[in-house]
Formats: C-alpha cells, sequence, structure tokens
C-alpha cells in the first residue's frame, strides 16, 4: 500500500464510559457486535469513512478476485475479512497445509509478525494512561544498564512512533538465502542480545527529527512495560487485552516458554528453496523477533480487537488520539517521504478511503488489519507467500482496492455476495497445487 498526505482527524471530548464496562460489553457480544453499529466513536465525522463518503457493501467479486490470485506473489493459501457497519464478506482460497491440501479455514491461526507492535503500543498506552510509563521520559530511565549515555535524549514516545534514530544491527545471523533461514530458525535468543546488536553504533539522526520503520524500537518498548509491571510484556498483554476481549486464538510465544509450534488448526508457512522444493517453516523459534514481531494470532481474533481498539474499549480518547496521530509535517521519513507511522499504527490512503491499521510479516506468513476510522469498513487477511524474495505488498494491495471501491459492480463479479455469516471459499486442485513436504 502506498500512503499519501493525510488530513488528521479531530477528537472531541466526548464522555465516554470507562474501560472496565467497555470491555464488560465487548467480552459478552452487546457492545461490539461483527456487523451493526460500533460502539461511537469520537472522530472526526462517525457517519463516514473520513473523507465525507459513505461506503457501499463490499464487492464481493472484486474481493474474491483479490484473494484467489495465488501468483502474486506466489502464495499457498488466503483468508479474507471484510467487516463494518457497511457490510461484510468472509473468503478464503487455497490450501492450509500444502502437504495434505486441506483448505484454508477463517479461523486458522497464522503468525502475524509486526501486527505485534499495536498490541505493544496499546499496552503502552494503557500504563501511560495509569501514571506508570511516561511517554516523555528517557527510555535510560526504564533501562539505565541496558542502553548507553548517547542514547540519553531517547523517549518512551520515540520508540513508539518510531522517530528514535537507533543504530543498525551488527552481527545478526544472516537469513538472506531460505537455506540460511531454515538453518537459522531455531536460533535462541533474548531480548538483551538483541539490544547488543546495535548498541555500539551512533545515532543516525536526532531523535525526533526522522521517522525510520525499525522493529528494534518495540522491543525496548516490551522490555519498559516488563521493567515497570514486573511481568513478562506477553504476560501483560494477555491480562490487559487477551483474555478481557477473549481472544482465544492469539499468545505471545515468549510468555509460552518460546514455543517453537502453533497449536491447533493453523495456516502452514512453507520456503521454495533455492532447488524449487518447497520447505514447511511453520514451526520456529520467535525469541530473535520478540516484540517486533512474534505474536500467534487467527483474522477472527485480530478483527475482535481492532474494533475494540477503534470504538474506544481499550484506550480514553486522550490516548487513543495517539494511534491517529501522524508526527508533525517536518518529521519525514528517512528516505524524504512523508511520516506514515503513528503510535502502534499505519496509515494509507486507497481509492480516497483513509485506513489505519498494521501489517505484518515473517518467513512464510503475510497479515494486515485495517479499518476506516468510523469502522464502517474492517478488512483483515493473511496469505502465506512462498517466496523469500517476492514482494508482498501486491496482494495487499489488491485486497484494500477491492475493500475500498466506492461502488459495487455487478459486471464481471465472479460470485454473489454471501449472505450474513456465509463463508466463500475457492480451494485449487490439480497439477497448480502446491506441495510442501
Amino acid at each position: 500500500m502506498t500512503s499519501s498526505s493525510l488530513s488528521r482527524s479531530r477528537l472531541s471530548t466526548t464522555r465516554r464510559p470507562s474501560r472496565r464496562t467497555l470491555l464488560a460489553g465487548v467480552a459478552s457480544g452487546a457492545a461490539l457486535a461483527a456487523v451493526g453499529t460500533p460502539v461511537p466513536v469520537a472522530a472526526a465525522d462517525s457517519r463516514d469513512d473520513g473523507s465525507g463518503h459513505r461506503l457501499p457493501p463490499p464487492d464481493a467479486g472484486a474481493l474474491r478476485a483479490a484473494i484467489d490470485d495465488l501468483a502474486h506473489p506466489r502464495a499457498s493459501g488466503a483468508q479474507l475479512r471484510v467487516t463494518g457497519s457497511a457490510g461484510r464478506w468472509y473468503g478464503t482460497s487455497g490450501v492450509s497445509d500444502p502437504a495434505t491440501g486441506r483448505p484454508v479455514g477463517l479461523n486458522d491461526k497464522v503468525r502475524a509478525g509486526s501486527v505485534t507492535k499495536a498490541f505493544v503500543a496499546t499496552a503502552a498506552l494503557q500504563l501511560a494512561d495509569e501514571g506508570r510509563l511516561r511517554l516523555e521520559s528517557p527510555v535510560r530511565h526504564y533501562l539505565p544498564g541496558l542502553l548507553p549515555e548517547r542514547f540519553g535524549a531517547i523517549t518512551v514516545a520515540q520508540l513508539l512512533d518510531h522517530t528514535s534514530g537507533l543504530p543498525d544491527h551488527v552481527g545478526l545471523p544472516d537469513r538472506s538465502t531460505p537455506e540460511a533461514v531454515v538453518r537459522h530458525r531455531f536460533d535462541r535468543w533474548t531480548p538483551q542480545q538483541i539490544v547488543a546488536t546495535f548498541t555500539g553504533g551512533e545515532l543516525k539522526f536526532r531523535p525526533g527529527s526522522k521517522q525510520e520503520y525499525r522493529g528494534i524500537n518495540y522491543v525496548l518498548a516490551a522490555l519498559a512495560i516488563e521493567q515497570v509491571t514486573g511481568r513478562p510484556y506477553g504476560v501483560e498483554i494477555r491480562n490487559r487485552i487477551l483474555r478481557p476481549l477473549r481472544l482465544g486464538h492469539t499468545s505471545f510465544p515468549s510468555a509460552n516458554g518460546n514455543e517453537v509450534s502453533i497449536h491447533g488448526p493453523h495456516m502452514h508457512g512453507c520456503l521454495e528453496m533455492s532447488d524449487g522444493t518447497l520447505t514447511d517453516i511453520t514451526e520456529f523459534d520467535m525469541s530473535s523477533t520478540y516484540a517486533d514481531g512474534e505474536i500467534v494470532t487467527s483474522t477472527g481474533d485480530l478483527h475482535r480487537f481492532l474494533a475494540a481498539l477503534f470504538s474506544g474499549a481499550l484506550l480514553p480518547q486522550r490516548q487513543l488520539r495517539r494511534m491517529f496521530t501522524l508526527p508533525p509535517a517536518h518529521v519525514r521519513m528517512s528516505d524524504g517521504t512523508p511520516a506514515r507511522y503513528s503510535t502502534g499504527l499505519q496509515t494509507a490512503t486507497v481509492n480516497g478511503v483513509t485506513l489505519w491499521g498494521k501489517t505484518g510479516q515473517y518467513y512464510g506468513y503475510a497479515t494486515g488489519m485495517f479499518a476506516t476510522r468510523d469502522q464502517q469498513r474492517r478488512l483483515v487477511w493473511s496469505f502465506t507467500p512462498v517466496q523469500l524474495d517476492a514482494d508482498q505488498s501486491p496482494m495487499a494491495q489488491r485486497i484494500a482496492e477491492a475493500a475500498t471501491l466506492r461502488q459495487a459492480d455487478s459486471v464481471g463479479t465472479v460470485e454473489a455476495e454471501p449472505s450474513a455469516g456465509t463463508l466463500s471459499r475457492r480451494v485449487p486442485t490439480g497439477p497448480g497445487r502446491l506441495l510442501c513436504p
């Protein structure tokens, strides 16, 4: 997805129910339905997508075509949920397990990579609201023995919006080939070892002056969370978010002894080797990524999390505002393009519709969750690309474009829109099926 300059929605000061009340409603299903009117959002205009337009129902044909193309990039399967007050559509394509041919299930678990960051940021903002984590304080205040003094100007807030200027890593294992990925996939790392790979360098820019997306920012943010709570960050997120929202398909491997397997029905990740064969890499030690991208989840859980977050059930408006606020206009990405990351989220405008959310990928997996501010449209997808160096953005771009069409076009659609709760599924058969031994 490409980003463009966005007008920023101003949040009102509407009086809100307490977070405990909202979470109780979410857990019972009373506050947030999969379809229908969400908990009111204090947004610029809760009647439209932020650009003054109402969205039509999802275009089933365009969405089906978007996930049925498993050749660009090559993938074994895909799943997609499109929900919100403007309508819903569910679909899958391909196989979840190429070795057996089992079709993709809509609740199959996946490794969602950097989607982890949205959960970390939410927990950090909750702690900030409680006065336990000061966002404008230097990171060294919480991690004095871990970071050198020359990094003393970096604040927690600058970690969360990727304006820290931290140095590049040195000494990470080479994973530039699929064979190398397989060779190193069970390496065990501690967060402190990850931090040690960049502390020998100098800041790349003055903190707060530029934006550069870096996973290490969230490793440090998670360590700060652990410092103020006395618990592993994954346990803290489980207590604050997963259990209240009943996200039973979501887990953090580091909170479970760095487990390498995915339990229950899940999509298998495969990589194509240099000789053209496929290797199943579903089992992976995620300690080398930690809070940068270790989450295991499902599209259903991400849908529920996204709805609760945007509806204000997880954060009060003064903190939620940070997740929809980009850095000042003079702060640009290090390549000169406009900043596109807020606290925990990223933004893009597609077909004139402004979306906020997060993408994530890890070897064999690619995931995204986005929504309009008013939740007319929410979209959560995951697919399983098999080529290490292939650009994963074409699938995400197709899905986003199909989900933001201004008018549903019945001409050329491949099938009718399913009725509420109906799953649209397409399973490839014959010689085109990917085989993953």
